[in-house]
């Protein structure tokens, strides 16, 4: 099995949703990377551009990718950035 790996931004529309965005972040990847499978999970805010966050997933397969998913969906961090664009990039799903 390979590794499925996510780039890309989170692309907010305004520095009060970006600044819940920062605000919500350490607890989501503190929950992220403590998911089996879950290899790696970066996430940095732009200096250039404070509304975009840059991504960095790497899982150790689809189930684990998948799982990921579904956790964060019901989580608080799902439900507060639902409607935040994304400009993800996915390889080995």
């Amino acid at each position: 099995m390979s590794n499925v790996i996510l780039t890309g931004f989170l692309v907010c529309r305004s520095l009060e949703e970006a600044d819940r965005v920062s605000h919500l972040l350490p607890d989501h990847i503190r929950l992220t990377r403590a998911e089996p499978g879950c290899l790696s999970f970066e996430v940095f805010r732009s200096m250039a551009d404070p509304l975009r966050f840059a991504v960095r997933e790497v899982f150790r397969d689809r189930a684990a990718f998948k799982a990921h998913q579904v956790r964060v969906q019901c989580s608080i961090w799902g439900r507060a950035t639902r409607c935040i664009p994304r400009d993800y990039r996915i390889e080995g799903a």
